[in-house]
């Protein structure tokens, strides 16, 4: 997420109850947390009811392509898996996520003299912008769809008719119902210039996270450990995906029962020192009770 160097403009620091750092809110933080409520459960005398798999990945954000295939094995091999990216909104931990689908489309023209024969040319421009429009009229704000086309590049020269144009396309989905019918469609969207083609690749990178029976009753268990501990522990549905998104659709799945903060993947990122302690007990408590 941030790029070498970064530390330079973001470096770590503790201005009270807020520690500052790349990454250190997501999930930095989370893997720090997890550490201890698993080093903990190793020291104890009494052994949990269930085994423990802890996994490190390191390429969630880039879509998990060297490590999906082992988290989804894992999570098929465990009866619940707990995720530890960071907490939402004041603390609230993730019983949904939206489904991620990642799409290029690549537009080929005719080139031809801007000034003195642009009629022996197509462009490749013009046309994606009409796939871009095509692609934004599937935003459904109201039923959770979202659509972003967001690189786009294309051309050599001003004066030169565009022979070929591209861009990068992210989709966000709640269902795999939506998902069904949507990468199709996206998939197969044409060029309405002649003698220009379209071309789409791409499809779904992360299935939706959805709230199953399963899920729902590890987290009402996840909240009454909270207020054991003294914390109100709310839920919500989140349109980022992550690592639990292959691990939901099959296993029972509690995800942000990381650190909480504000400004992940920004100048300004913080995790709340307050936060760690308490979600660490959360963590452990969780370990020593599920079964």
């Amino acid at each position: 997420v941030h790029p070498m160097g970064f530390i330079e403009r973001l470096p770590f620091k503790v201005e009270g109850n807020r520690a500052f750092g790349p990454g250190i809110y997501d999930m930095k933080g989370g893997a720090y947390l997890a550490y201890h409520a698993f080093r903990q459960v190793c020291a104890d005398d009494v052994r949990p009811p269930l085994g423990v798999t802890q996994l490190y990945v390191s390429d969630e954000e880039i879509g998990s392509p060297t490590s999906r295939a082992l988290i989804e094995a894992e999570g098929r091999k465990a009866k619940y898996v707990l995720v530890t990216e960071p907490a939402r909104e004041g603390g609230k931990i993730v019983t949904g996520r939206k489904g991620v689908a990642r799409f290029e489309v690549f537009v080929k023209g005719t080139p031809a003299h801007a000034g003195a024969r642009p009629e022996d040319g197509c462009s490749a421009i013009r046309e994606l912008g009409n796939v871009i429009q095509t692609l934004e009229a599937m935003n459904d704000f109201k039923r959770g769809v979202t659509v972003n086309v967001g690189v786009v590049r294309g051309g050599s020269k001003s004066n030169v008719i565009a022979e070929e144009a591209y861009a990068e396309v992210d989709m966000r989905v709640p269902t795999m119902a939506d998902a069904d019918e949507l990468v199709p469609k996206i998939l197969g969207v044409t060029s309405r210039t002649h003698g220009v083609t379209v071309k789409v690749i791409g499809g779904l990178n992360r299935p939706p996270y959805e709230k199953r029976n399963a899920g729902a009753a590890l987290y009402e268990h996840a909240r009454s450990l909270a207020a054991e501990l003294g914390f109100k522990l709310l839920d919500v549905f989140s349109g980022g995906g992550s690592d639990g998104n292959f691990t939901a659709p099959h296993t029972a799945t509690l995800d942000g029962l990381g650190v909480d903060g504000k400004g992940a993947h920004t100048h300004y990122e913080q995790l709340y020192i307050s936060s760690i302690e308490p979600r660490a007990r959360l963590l452990y408590r969780l370990y020593q009770t599920l079964q």
